[in-house]
């Protein structure tokens, strides 16, 4: 694998918009969003439950580093497992190259359940965002990594076209970039995008840097319920749990016992 997994991810991401935007004009798509309804504040209030895990259970068919990750992968049959276990809020990656992802699926799993729908994919353009309310997302994942000091802009716009924007940082200095960017929900993602190692214990190292009124969302490296309650016991109200359930033969299931030790 290439040292830096996350340079070649944006750049394939970057020629991927610009042939759906050939495909369908932006203003096209801006059509398509004004008939959606977004509940940004639904996604937000979702991750803030007191009492319990608040799971952003996540639909995902491939892994850059694992691989195929369910044969019979079906995002509306995942959510809809979800749903029915006591999920949050899902996630769905879209990122096609590398993670087999697809807009479809995000529209799929929008006509087959109710819960707050995450958009999970390398933003790299506004476009992305538009595409993201039209097919039924009610929050994206920003990337400071990936958008650097264009994070504030996006993280408005994102606004603007009423979603709610999970701002993923990687360090110290990440978080000040997102919390200088207005961001309310800050994903602290364990899993290195350049090389995908996880190191789990960044996640309690970086959770004293957000401050009370942000919601911390751990990401990556979520395995066992015991996890959920020691990153609970730092300061994260809500996480986002992927391969773990996708994995496994019954997510749902899998699902229930993650949020066992409540």
């Amino acid at each position: 694998m290439a040292s830096d997994l996350l340079q070649r991810i944006v750049a394939a991401t970057g020629a991927t918009v610009e042939a759906r935007r050939q495909a369908r004009p932006l203003a096209q798509v801006e059509r398509e969003a004004a008939r959606c309804t977004p509940h940004p504040a639904g996604f937000r209030a979702a991750l803030a439950r007191r009492g319990g895990f608040n799971i952003i259970a996540e639909c995902k068919r491939r892994s850059p580093v694992n691989g195929l990750l369910r044969a019979d992968y079906a995002a509306a049959d995942l959510a809809r497992s979800y749903e029915a276990a006591g999920a949050a809020a899902i996630s769905v990656v879209t990122e096609p190259t590398f993670f087999d992802g697809a807009l479809e699926h995000l529209d799929a799993v929008r006509s087959a359940v109710r819960l707050p729908l995450l958009r999970k994919d390398f933003v790299v353009d506004e476009y992305q965002l538009a595409e993201a309310r039209a097919a039924g997302a009610d929050a994206v994942l920003l990337i400071v990594a990936v958008l650097g000091d264009r994070t504030a802009a996006f993280v408005r716009r994102a606004a603007d076209t009423g979603l709610a924007a999970v701002v993923e940082v990687h360090g110290g200095e990440e978080i000040d970039v997102a919390l200088d960017a207005g961001a309310d929900l800050i994903g602290v993602n364990s899993r290195d995008l350049r090389t995908m190692s996880v190191r789990p214990e960044m996640c309690a190292e970086l959770a004293g840097r957000v401050p009370a009124g942000v919601t911390a969302v751990a990401e990556s490296g979520i395995r066992t319920s015991g996890d959920l309650a020691r990153l609970r016991a730092v300061g994260y109200s809500a996480f986002l749990v992927g391969e773990r359930l996708v994995r496994s033969p019954d997510p749902g299931e899998a699902l229930r016992e993650l949020m066992a030790c409540t």
